[in-house]
């Protein structure tokens, strides 16, 4: 299966993407479901996770993105690597993420990664953008005590904004400031985090973690 070319930009608004994805058999879905759980936020074609699922086998990674085909494609991939510790899930995440994590056995999630979300520059737009009140809620309920947000953006704005919701929220407390020093703590680049290093332009990044409300 080669690349397919898709849409760069999904409106999540619509009607076609507001029902909640149906959560998965996770004994079926990976070989060891008792592993610790890394949730990839807006995963595009997954090559960052189809990279790091081999290079960390001792844990799990969910990829969630909304553009179908791509969903599609990264699983092919997944199933030619014969990756049994990755799986790829097309849905909404705003409105699936509570009935997804729920399905989980609690303290599973331990990782979420949001790198380098559409920033739908638009005032108009910008209540399609991912990380919103809601979804922070629902990451702070199902993230264990200890886990970790990771957050990437080649726009300073959105980088700021994600930082300022995420922030806000008690069960939440900042580890770095989104800066363009800052250093990925991940063992693996995503595409849009080398070509954006390979153009010599900034990365805003920032860690937080989960503490005991």
């Amino acid at each position: 299966m080669g690349y397919v070319r898709v849409r760069q930009h999904v409106n999540p608004l619509s009607q076609k993407y507001q029902g909640p994805v149906t959560p998965p058999n996770w004994e079926i879905v990976y070989a060891d479901p008792t592993l610790p759980l890394h949730l990839d936020i807006g995963c595009g074609r997954g090559n960052f996770l189809l990279d790091i699922a081999q290079a960390q086998p001792n844990w799990n990674f969910l990829g969630l993105e909304i553009r179908e085909p791509l969903v599609l494609e990264a699983n092919h991939r997944c199933q030619q690597l014969n990756l049994t510790n990755l799986h790829f899930l097309f849905c909404n995440v705003n409105t699936s993420l509570h009935p997804l994590l729920g399905s989980l056995k609690p303290g599973r999630l331990r990782w979420v990664s949001i790198q380098f979300p559409d920033p739908w520059f638009k005032q108009r737009h910008q209540k399609r953008r991912v990380v919103q009140p809601a979804l922070v809620n629902d990451l702070a309920t199902y993230l264990s005590v200890g886990g970790t947000i990771f957050v990437q953006s080649d726009v300073e704005q959105m980088a700021q904004e994600i930082c300022d919701r995420i922030q806000t929220h008690p069960n939440f407390c900042q580890q770095s400031s989104h800066s363009r020093w800052g250093e990925n703590p991940l063992p693996v680049a995503s595409d849009r985090e080398r070509s954006t290093l390979a153009r010599g332009e900034p990365i805003y990044r920032a860690l937080f973690k989960k503490v005991d409300g």
